[in-house]
This record gives structure tokens, sequence and C-alpha cells, in this order.
């Protein structure tokens, strides 16, 4: 990357990946803005194009994450990598999903893929990460009544550490000309059953942790009668969950190690580090 300066914008700065690639990027001598719609450096808000401009001032370099919890948003994102280009943006890391490619037609996800590689200003680099271990220390699969209830069938995935995921992040920013057109998906060193997680958590936590397993279509109706996930979105969470019960779940591959150099976060390893997530209260 040629120009001064040179500065990351990092959407979703105060997300799981987004904090810590902004202190990664620091420890590496590269400025950032984090952006969000609370806490972060510049207030950031998709619906809301007037926050725009002003987070791109003075940015060569993008860490992009799409709308959350939302299977529409390629036309928002089309206007905001135009804004960017114009602003001077010359790389996009994108945030996508593993297995994206066969995502749902109805998802944008693989749509910005698309858009991102149609341009001719702009290198960019995509990360397809596994399900993160953060799910299990969040809201987003917590521990309830001593259960994590998510339908699975049984099937296995390479949950990653979302710090592995930043760390890869880090490096395509630092050094974009080198990641220009790559695609990485970061994964975990193990392809788990979530019983095999919770068996690991019961291990840390000495608190009796069990998988339950439900109906999927009862769990996804359940999610959207709660207010949990909007409507539309039913048919994400569908193909997340109907990939890992088929048995096509993400599996163990090198490329957080081929990209940062060290090997990726195990998942005991993770249960250790955020212990304190099953046991506060107790």
């Amino acid at each position: 990357m040629t120009g001064s300066p040179q500065t990351a914008l990092i959407l979703g700065g105060t997300g799981r990946t987004g904090s810590g690639l902004a202190k990664k990027l620091a420890e590496g001598g590269l400025a950032t803005r984090t952006a969000a719609r609370h806490g972060a450096d510049v207030h950031f808000d998709w619906d809301d194009p007037a926050t725009h401009p002003g987070a791109l001032t003075g940015v060569d370099r993008l860490y992009l994450v799409t709308p959350v919890m939302r299977v529409t948003y390629a036309d928002q994102v089309a206007a905001f990598l135009d804004l960017a280009e114009a602003a001077g943006v010359r790389h996009v890391t994108y945030l996508s999903t593993y297995g994206a490619d066969q995502a749902p037609p109805q998802a944008d996800i693989g749509a910005v893929e698309a858009d991102l590689a149609a341009r001719g200003n702009i290198t960019h680099c995509v990360l397809r990460p596994a399900w993160v271990m953060q799910n299990f220390a969040d809201a987003h699969l917590p521990v309830v009544n001593g259960a994590i209830t998510v339908p699975t069938g049984g099937g296995t995935e390479a949950f990653v550490d979302a710090d592995d995921i930043a760390a890869v992040a880090a490096e395509t920013l630092l050094a974009p000309t080198t990641h220009a057109g790559a695609h990485y998906a970061p994964t975990g060193p193990q392809a788990l059953t979530v019983a095999e997680v919770a068996d690991t958590i019961t291990a840390v936590t000495g608190r009796p942790v069990a998988h339950h397993d439900p109906d999927p279509e009862l769990w996804i109706e359940g999610a959207v009668a709660a207010g949990v996930i909007p409507a539309d979105y039913a048919v994400l969470l569908r193909w997340l969950t109907d990939t890992l019960g088929s048995g096509d779940g993400s599996t163990p591959n090198a490329d957080v190690e081929r990209v940062t150099g060290r090997p990726p976060t195990a998942f005991l390893d993770f249960a250790r580090r955020e212990a304190h997530a099953w046991t506060a209260g107790r």
C-alpha cells in the first residue's frame, strides 16, 4: 500500500473480532479507527448513511463487517464500498462466513464477496471463519439450566477463537499486498461435537453441563417467536444448523498458523481462559 496516512477503519470495532483486531494493528504500528453504534472511536450505523463519510476520512484500508442479524444488505454494502473507494480506501478485508459459497441464495454473503472481486481499484481478502468459540461464553449459545441448547444432530465443528480470527485479519491489513485476493478459513485445531464442548466446560469449571439437541424447526421457531432473531434470518440459521447436523461442518485446517505463524487456540485453552463466563455468580 502506498500513500499517507495509513489508517485502518474497523467496522464492528467493539465486537468479538474488531476489538482484538484494533489492539493487534496498533501493536503492529498501524493507526486504527474503530466504528460501531456505541463505544467506538466513531459512531457508525449501517442504517444512517450520514455516519459513513466521517468514518472513512483519511482511511486507506477497511475491515468490513456487514449488518448483523440480516440476510439482505448487499445494496447497502455496495453503496458504502463506493464511498470508501472515493475516500481513498485501497484494501478491504471482509469477514464472511465458513462455506459462504454454499449459503442460501436469499442471503447476501456471497453477493458481497462477488462485489469485492469485481472492484478494480481496491484489493481484498476474504475471511470465512468457522463458528466462534465465544458463542458458548456469551448470549449466542449460553449455558442455561446446565445445558447448551442447539440442534446439531451430533455433527462436528472446528470452533475457532475470535482472537485467532482477529490475528489473521491483522496480518491481512498490515500487509494487504501480500494477502490480496486470498481466501482464508480460520478454524480451531479440533472438530468437536457440542456434547464434547459441554464436557470440556464441565471439566474446566466443575459445573455439570450437557448438550440439549432439540428439533431444529421448533428451535428456530422459538427463537423467532422470542424475538431473538428476525423472521427472515431463520433461513440463514436453518442453513447453519443443517450444515452442522448433516456432517458438513467446518474441519480443521492450517490457515491460522499459515498466516500468523502460530497454531490456533484449542477449545480447552479457550475454556480455561474464559471459565469466568460460566462460573460468575456461582
